[in-house]
């Protein structure tokens, strides 16, 4: 039976990650009052213009301050968050931040859950991902000898071709990741609240979704619930993209809702989008 959560429209273009989951002085003859007067009026000035180069050195520095803060807070390559990392997509044209202890890959690696029916059938995938704890679990699923290592967390983009808006991408993506890393071949324990506008700290709007499984089957020393939050947004070309966060609940050190709620408000846009777009 095919997967109710599959989006046919949204098709990845590589295979999928199969891991489960830069001054003068005055005249010389000159009478000693006058010396003086000369001095004090001198002295004077060249205080007042002290004074003046002070006040216009401060008011200059300032504006030099302000620039390289505004400069700095326009680089989508720099952390909003100190000491986090920065995940940029190029594809999509996105970025988002992490803590230092996440592993950020390369852009154009793809992280994504196959059909456990059919292993050439992709349900969904990100590329650009981060990881947190990469190897939290490890596990023979399928007793062929092949050890696949479990991820506590997953972060990264994806395009959404197909879809309406930023919640229709939400509302139909933060279930499929839930089922597809947690739930196969059973949706019926997995659940989703509504869409909820949301504006990141970089201005970027759109809608976010959390979805979650309760009582996912137990089938090896891995498995059990997850929860995924996907935020659909717009890039800068206007084409609808989402980033998305899923990971493993109910086990020591899983990632808590403020820390993705944290990871969230970092996502902004990063440049020109460098893939083709969708189509017509």
């Amino acid at each position: 039976m095919q997967n109710p959560y599959q989006q046919p429209d949204q098709q990845p273009d590589r295979q999928p990650d199969r891991q489960p989951d830069r001054p003068g002085g005055p005249a010389a003859r000159i009478s000693r009052r006058r010396l003086a007067a000369g001095i004090c009026a001198l002295t004077a000035m060249a205080v007042a213009a002290a004074a003046t180069g002070v006040a216009l050195g401060v008011r200059e520095n300032r504006h030099r301050s302000a620039a390289a803060a505004a400069a700095a807070a326009a680089d989508p390559t720099k952390p909003l968050v100190a000491g986090w990392k920065t995940v940029i997509n190029p594809e999509h044209g996105t970025a988002f931040d992490v803590p230092p202890g996440w592993e950020v890959l390369e852009p154009q690696v793809f992280s994504g859950y196959e059909d456990t029916k059919d292993r050439e059938k992709v349900l969904i995938g990100h590329t650009a991902p981060a990881f947190y704890k990469s190897r939290w679990c490890s596990v023979d699923a399928n007793g062929d000898g092949q050890v696949s290592d479990v991820r506590l967390g997953n972060v990264g983009t994806k395009g959404a071709g197909g879809a309406k808006d930023p919640a229709d991408i939400a509302v139909k993506e933060a279930p499929t990741w839930v089922y597809a890393a947690y739930t196969q071949p059973d949706k019926s324990v997995v659940t989703a609240d509504k869409p909820v506008a949301y504006t990141t700290k970089s201005g970027v709007r759109g809608s976010y979704v959390r979805a979650r499984s309760s009582g996912a089957k137990r089938t090896d020393r891995c498995a059990g619930d997850g929860q995924a939050v996907v935020f659909g947004f717009k890039n800068s070309r206007g084409d609808l993209v989402s980033w998305d966060f899923y990971g493993r609940t109910g086990v020591p050190g899983a990632v808590d809702d403020a820390l993705i709620m944290r990871i969230l408000s970092t996502v902004r846009l990063a440049g020109d989008p460098k893939d083709p777009g969708p189509g017509p």
